[in-house]
């Protein structure tokens, strides 16, 4: 495996950086309008939307862990991750002959399926990668904050001026170019994932580590969920398809330095308080949305979303790996993924659609607002469980 590693190191310092810009530039191209296509061009209606963009996330659950036994069954992540970015790729392109109702549910399953494989195998590859050579995760990530950042301008753009229909065909050749260019990422053989059913009982055994699912819940959950409703309120308030791409650059654009500047953060200040930063800040941009401002001022406000994600992906990763037991690591972040990535967007997103179809679109982020306050508290009872250790420790520490 060592001489594996050494011929791999190469390639993917050169091929981390621009393989997680083609993938995100994938998603930057769908996620943001795809709202917006169903609405649009589909014709759903509220709840409808909810719904088909609520299956992602609770599909992740259920296939996600089908991923990870079949990669630790052929300790072949690379084969495994650019199979999975191939039938992404197809799957999206036929996506864009469904206009059914039934139909583009069924898509919207296998989207997710296949697509829920893609993140989980690149991170865990990244990760290795990094631990061997030495490297910083975060400077490897922030390049997909950029593609990111890149394809919703793009993506807007390109629906202004032909049709919305050309998301699926850019998001389907950006993951073609990701899948080619996979074969450049160092080809590990070791298993990538511990004993979930054995790590759980013992996980949910520490209060930190339960507080922190929730708070993940309530408040991940609703920064993910507004990447697929943001569109629709750019729309709403009178923005063009142009306009959703410059406010979805701003946000996600804007994550790339607050990533960079993660860990002297963190470093300084503390991981939890840092989260209590960040979530108040998402607090306080769902709450000023609720009352629908004017155009320029959500424009103005789209960077904070670069200081919710730059600094809650990183503080609460390391704090998960930090209060986890070293031998359950790789389960405690998968726990703490499903829970954020895939329970709390897909409720925030099916109850969101929901609202929108009996309200408006206001609702849906005084909705949000509301989950991440209490999301908040979560974060409270952690840092008052934390201050009544310090005391016990340092005694400890003196008999």
């Amino acid at each position: 495996m060592e001489a594996t590693l050494k011929r791999g190191e190469s390639p993917g310092k050169a091929a981390f950086p621009l393989f997680y810009f083609f993938v995100f530039f994938a998603f930057g191209t769908l996620l943001p309008l795809l709202s917006v296509y169903l609405q649009e061009v589909a014709g759903l209606s509220g709840a409808e939307i909810g719904m088909i963009m609520s299956i992602s996330p609770v599909t992740t659950i259920f296939v996600q862990p089908i991923w990870g036994m079949v990669t630790d069954y052929t300790r072949k992540p690379v084969l495994v991750l650019t199979i999975a970015l191939f039938a992404t790729s197809l799957i999206g392109l036929l996506y864009s002959f469904v206009d059914e109702y039934r139909w583009l549910v069924v898509m919207a399953i296998l989207l997710a399926s296949a697509q829920s494989a893609i993140i989980p195998i690149s991170d865990s590859i990244a990760l290795h990668y990094v631990q061997k050579s030495g490297k910083k995760y975060g400077s490897i990530r922030l390049w997909g904050s950029i593609g990111f950042a890149v394809a919703v301008l793009i993506g807007g753009w390109l629906s202004d001026r032909f049709a919305l229909v050309s998301i699926f065909y850019l998001f389907s050749f950006m993951l073609m170019l990701s899948g080619l260019l996979a074969w450049r990422l160092p080809k590990e053989s070791k298993p990538m994932k511990s004993e979930t059913l054995q790590g759980m009982a013992q996980l949910f055994q520490i209060p930190q580590f339960v507080l922190l699912l929730l708070a993940t819940f309530l408040i991940f959950g609703p920064i993910l969920a507004n990447n697929f409703y943001f569109g629709i309120f750019i729309k709403q308030l009178g923005g063009t398809l142009t306009g959703i791409g410059v406010a979805f650059l701003l946000a996600a654009g804007s994550e790339a330095p607050f990533m960079k500047m993660a860990d002297q953060l963190i470093y300084r200040f503390g991981m939890v308080p840092i989260l209590m930063f960040a979530s108040a800040a998402s607090c306080a941009r769902w709450l000023f949305y609720f009352f629908e401002p004017p155009l320029f001022f959500v424009y103005m406000t789209a960077v904070v979303q670069g200081l919710s994600v730059g600094l809650v992906i990183p503080a609460a990763l390391q704090y998960v790996r930090d209060i986890a037991p070293k031998q359950v690591r790789a389960t405690a972040v998968s726990l703490y993924s499903a829970f954020g990535n895939g329970l709390g967007v897909w409720f925030c997103t099916f109850i969101g659609g929901y609202m929108l179809d009996r309200g408006h679109i206001g609702d849906v982020y005084l909705f949000f607002s509301i989950c991440t306050f209490v999301g908040m508290l979560s974060l409270i009872g952690i840092s008052l469980i934390n201050a009544k250790k310090v005391p016990l420790i340092r005694k400890g520490g003196k008999t």
